[in-house]
């Protein structure tokens, strides 16, 4: 089985749901793939070896600044000829299948080729009614227009009683016999300004903070530890930190989840998927939702007892990798209500009573 798979490189959570899946699939010899990523230029990926001679384009993104998206200089630097003609340029001929995280050239140059196209990832999972805060009948059609498929694989932290998968999640098992080191936070707010963080953090000597961001070497000064992007850095500084403040992103939130972390979860403002996710977090009790991260609140996170939600999610990649390897065949109802058997949230009523 020949497969083309676009994935939307804008976000790290994208590229790690990637590589949970790269590493599935190559348990199937008979499966080859050719992937595309779109969203930022090739010279701002990393750790990409295991994709090996990938494809990238322009695509589509957003601009955000001080935290929060800005719609007119994303409009601006929109380039819709470019991508009409990214698409027309894409030949999908002698491929049997192909999928598309979020990614709009794969997706829509499969739908003008008449190929069938799986579309897996968490904003699938908004074709449904799952929670939403920040939406208007404007973003609602973006975000189901931006990506077209013809089979939608959402992925969602709970089901809500909708055909939803539970999360990939891209960590190792000895990630979760590890155990973690007191007071050690881990920092990954890249769309937030860093200067007015780093003064903050400062306030709490008590904790040691790991903090990821677009820098180029390490920094050590008293407690705060800055650190280049890096995907074995950040997995082993996740893995034994006690904390995560993060923005609203689906995979990190996933990964921290998984792993048992405690998190504060800042979205990014003016974005419906994080404002969503934030509203999808508060409903379950999973993490603290703050729209701006000052003393005030770090203080009172720190000061609470942990939560004691924390969902177990069962190998995802896995269970696709097969259903990909034998042709999609099996409704995605049936691959839902099994995925939430194996994990410790009851399966969907809804789905229950299909399968039964």
């Amino acid at each position: 089985m020949k497969i083309f798979y676009g994935v939307q490189g804008t976000g790290n959570g994208h590229l790690s749901r990637a590589r949970a899946m790269a590493g599935a699939l190559s348990q199937y010899p008979d499966i080859e793939i050719e992937w595309l990523f779109s969203g930022r230029p090739r010279e701002h990926y990393f750790d990409m070896e295991l994709f090996g001679d990938f494809h990238c384009r322009s695509g589509l993104t957003f601009h955000s600044e001080a935290g929060r998206v800005q719609p007119l200089k994303t409009l601006r630097n929109v380039d819709l000829l470019g991508l009409r003609r990214d698409i027309r340029a894409l030949d999908l001929s002698g491929y049997d299948l192909v999928i598309s995280d979020y990614e709009p050239i794969t997706a829509r140059a499969a739908r003008r080729q008449q190929l069938p196209c799986v579309g897996i990832g968490h904003q699938y999972a908004f074709c449904h009614d799952v929670p939403e805060r920040g939406g208007n009948p404007f973003t609602r059609a973006i975000l189901q227009q931006f990506a077209p498929v013809t089979t939608a694989v959402g992925l969602h932290w709970h089901h809500f009683d909708k055909p939803i998968l539970p999360p990939i999640v891209d960590i190792d098992h000895g990630d979760l016999a590890g155990g973690c080191e007191q007071n050690k936070v881990l920092v990954y707010l890249p769309f937030e300004d860093q200067a007015p963080l780093l003064a903050l953090f400062r306030q709490f000597p008590d904790f040691q903070f790991h903090i990821y961001a677009s820098v180029h070497e390490w920094r050590d000064d008293d407690n705060l530890h800055t650190r280049p992007l890096s995907r074995d850095g950040f997995r082993r500084d996740l893995a034994d930190s006690d904390w995560v403040v993060c923005n609203a992103g689906f995979e990190l939130i996933s990964e921290a989840l998984q792993l048992g972390k405690r998190i504060m979860a800042k979205p990014l403002s003016g974005q419906m998927e994080q404002l969503s996710n934030a509203a999808a977090l508060e409903q379950l009790g999973y993490a603290s939702i703050e729209e701006r991260i000052d003393r005030r609140a770090l203080e009172f996170w720190f000061d609470c007892e942990p939560n004691a939600a924390r969902p177990c999610y069962p190998n995802v990649a896995e269970a696709l990798a097969r259903w990909i390897s034998e042709g999609c065949a099996e409704p995605v109802e049936m691959l839902c209500h099994q995925l939430w058997s194996e994990s410790d949230i009851a399966p969907p009523q809804l789905q229950r009573q299909q399968v039964a």
